[in-house]
């Protein structure tokens, strides 16, 4: 990772400022608060900067430790400042290092994973070499490198090594305690540095609640990761300066219900069949209600609003109803919030680990209902349980990589979080004993000598098909090499350090003013860390810059705000990337009842705005525009106005002064 990253930018051979800039969006806004701490005249005037910040949201002091997770930079930037490195180590590279380097525990973790399930070394280096062979649906980091999931996904990866460890049966007391604590500090580091947190281990904690009911795994072991789980969460909401959003999020709910309900699920599992599935339904049933009222009473005594967005892109993502909502169509309109390109699948297919994920996938379902039934039914004779069995470490495997699979399919982002455990449970299917077992018992042809021979020719043979394929190709990855190259975006950086005040405020696209804040310093109006209501409410203000507005009413919003510049581009004035109805212009036009929202019945051009485009306007020089904007900077995609100051009527006779 480090040498593509070295390679595509010659990142050891650009200005600081070019560096700084190839951290696109919301991964130059986190940075900056590393760079920030290093660059403070001490640690503890570094952390009171971050707590009441006045700089990332003009006219409003925030607790950035609060608000965002980067808790990775502020331990960085100090581990950076005790250690004797920085002779000898930039600390933009001590940062780089530092991710690249967690990557290799990410790819230790995967490695551990499958090593559990198989107890074959060989299914460890599969699994590695697959992870790096399909590293474009595995991974992102050479070019997100300071974004939250590249810091959290490491340890969701050993979490899952860890719990995989301590399902597995017969471990002694002292060896579940040692791993329950690997289970919290993963899960406590992976809950700190990444915002969606609480979605990840809801999906984990529904797997977990269904083995439960199956009588898949130990009730005891579950309840012990519910608590665990809920542990690491409330430490969290302690160290975030008690965050609202943790307190007021689904995962919280569930496991409190889970956990009040567990007292009678020794209840619910007696009887015949029909009564035992009947209560197991009216279980789940009240674990659902009791969650959804716990979450409702929460958000409720809290004044909570910070998630809207997220219910609103889901409800309309699964077609649950239609939305004119700013924030909910931005999300849609993106293709990472998508579906799952069908091209994944054959690129994953090309690389060989489709298909024994397949086929271990639905064999071990098969095997998992055919349990589940069975254990329904009550009927356990000895004779069934030596003839077909799962264990629990490889059901939760199991359930985990078909819920996550899931969840990959419905939004294209959330891949990363199965694909890594795909290439493991993968080489599981290939080197574990119970796969082929099935396989030779159903062909007649099972003997312990068979077994160990298959279990061994497979991934071997596997390894050399990929070695002679793709060994070659990485070779050439390897060797390419890139520049980094963004002039227009150098000059604005230059020209804002140079040419503007230090305290200076700025407005324009979020995206953008990330990097301005990471390069110059300057203050913001609003950033791309979404999840604030009052920050959506002011980004779709701002936004107003791109949209059918009076030059006096952009002006008396960007005033309201406190912006001194606003920073024009010409990538979203003109978009052409997204389709009709998906440019951030139309966006804005349907949010603001200037157009129509079904593009079928009503095309997007049907204008019902008295006023023409902001940006576009304002380029005209036109004096209803000049007389409240001056143009101070451009090139060919940056255009920069100074607001000029107005000076309020007169009040009593008196003259009014410059605002």
């Amino acid at each position: 990772m480090a040498t593509l990253h070295e390679n595509d930018l010659w990142f050891s051979n650009i200005k600081e400022v070019e560096r700084e800039i190839s951290f696109r969006t919301e991964c130059g806004l986190y940075y900056s608060y590393y760079k920030q701490m290093i660059q403070a005249s001490s640690i503890e005037q570094g952390l009171l900067e971050l707590i009441y910040d006045n700089k990332t949201e003009s006219r409003r002091t925030i607790n950035v430790l609060q608000r965002m997770n980067i808790y990775q930079e502020v331990f960085l930037s100090i581990l950076y400042r005790l250690l004797p490195v920085q002779e000898y180590l930039e600390p933009i590279y001590f940062y780089i290092y530092t991710v690249f380097s967690l990557q290799a525990l990410y790819v230790t973790s995967l490695y551990a994973t499958s090593w559990f399930l198989s107890d074959s070394w060989l299914a460890g280096a599969l699994t590695a070499s697959w992870y790096i062979l399909n590293r474009i649906d595995t991974t992102r980091v050479e070019f997100t490198i300071s974004l939250r999931e590249n810091w959290s996904l490491p340890f969701f990866a050993l979490q899952v090594a860890s719990i995989t460890y301590y399902l597995r049966p017969q471990l002694k007391p002292l060896q579940q305690r040692a791993v329950l604590l690997l289970v919290f500090l993963s899960t406590l580091w992976f809950s700190l540095t990444w915002q969606f947190n609480q979605f990840i281990l809801l999906v984990q904690a529904l797997g977990l609640f269904v083995l439960d009911c199956l009588d898949l795994i130990s009730p005891d072991k579950v309840a012990r990761l519910y608590v665990v789980q809920l542990s690491s969460l409330l430490v969290v909401w302690l160290l975030q300066f008690c965050n609202p959003m943790l307190l007021g999020s689904l995962a919280v709910s569930f496991l409190v219900s889970t956990l009040l309900v567990k007292r009678f699920q020794a209840g619910l599992k007696r009887g015949g069949p029909l009564s035992r599935l009947a209560r197991l339904v009216l279980g789940g049933l009240l674990v659902l209600a009791l969650t959804f009222t716990i979450n409702f009473l929460t958000k409720k005594s809290l004044q909570l609003r910070s998630d809207e967005h997220i219910y609103k892109f889901v409800k309309a993502k699964f077609g649950l109803g239609s939305t004119r909502d700013f924030d909910a169509k931005l999300y849609l309109c993106e293709e990472a919030f998508g579906l799952l390109p069908l091209d994944t699948f054959d690129r994953l297919a090309g690389t060989l680990v489709l298909y024994p994920y397949l086929c271990a996938t639905s064999v071990l379902l098969a095997v998992l209902l055919f349990i589940a039934l069975r254990n329904l039914i009550g009927s356990q004779s000895e004779a069934d349980q030596h003839t077909l069995g799962l264990r629990p470490d490889v059901a939760y495997n199991l359930l985990h990589t078909v819920l996550f699979g899931l969840l990959a399919y419905s939004t294209m982002r959330m891949k990363y979080l199965w694909t890594g455990h795909m290439c493991a449970f993968a080489a599981y299917g290939l080197c574990g004993r119970e796969l082929w077992d099935i396989c030779l018992r159903t062909l007649c042809c099972h003997t312990p000598a068979k077994l160990r021979l298959i279990r061994y020719a497979a991934p071997v043979s596997v390894l050399i098909f990929l070695y002679f394929k793709f060994w070659p190709k990485v070779t050439e990855e390897l060797s390419e090499l890139r520049e980094f190259y963004d002039p227009d975006t150098v000059e604005l950086m230059t020209w804002i350090s140079s040419k503007t005040p230090v305290g200076a405020v700025f407005a324009g696209s979020m995206q953008l003013l990330a990097g301005i804040k990471l390069c110059t310093g300057r203050s913001l109006t609003n950033h791309p860390h979404y999840e604030d209501q009052a920050l959506r409410e002011r980004t779709r203000e701002v936004y107003q810059i791109y949209a059918r507005q009076s030059p006096g009413a952009v002006y008396r919003t960007l005033q309201a705000v406190g912006a001194d510049y606003v920073v024009l581009e010409d990538s979203i004035c003109y978009e052409r990337r997204h389709g009709r109805g998906c440019r951030l212009r139309d966006l804005l036009d349907v949010a603001n009842g200037h157009i129509m929202d079904d593009a079928g019945e009503n095309e997007p051009d049907l204008i019902q705005a008295p006023h023409p485009r902001f940006c576009v306007a304002i380029k005209a020089d036109d004096p209803a525009y000049t007389k409240l904007f001056k143009r101070v900077f451009q090139n060919k995609t940056f255009h920069v106005y100074k607001l000029r100051k107005r000076k309020p009527r007169s009040v009593g006779g008196s003259t009014g002064a410059d605002v």
